[in-house]
């Protein structure tokens, strides 16, 4: 079956303050453990806020290393999963599912690209 790692996509600066609240996080670990029953979910995590990341660039043949907050950044990668399903579209299924766990106030996008074997 073909894995596909899906990335959470979010504005830092437009997340709830005091962070997901216990509902959502309940919400979510169910959809994880019903994934994982599924045998679909094979990995996921949360990343640290991208204050505490670095960025490493190759450009003009030169590395540069930049710590972060990336302000020029409009969206940084919160979290993914690596899941496996019978097609794109049944990835896509679930990633819908996991938006749909968080509360209106929340306003993220979840990429979906298959891993090349």
């Amino acid at each position: 079956m073909p894995r596909y790692l899906t990335t959470i996509h979010l504005d830092e600066n437009n997340v709830p303050s005091d962070g997901p609240s216990a509902e959502l996080m309940d919400r979510m670990g169910a959809l994880i453990e019903e994934m994982n029953k599924a045998g679909v979910m094979l990995e996921t995590a949360g990343l640290t806020p991208s204050a505490q990341g670095t960025r490493v660039l190759w450009s003009g043949g030169k590395i540069s290393v930049t710590d972060g907050p990336f302000t020029e950044a409009k969206e940084v990668i919160g979290g993914y999963s690596i899941i496996q399903a019978k097609n794109q579209a049944e990835a896509v299924e679930w990633s819908k599912r996991f938006l749909q766990v968080h509360e209106d106030t929340w306003t993220i996008s979840v990429q979906v690209r298959e891993i090349g074997e």
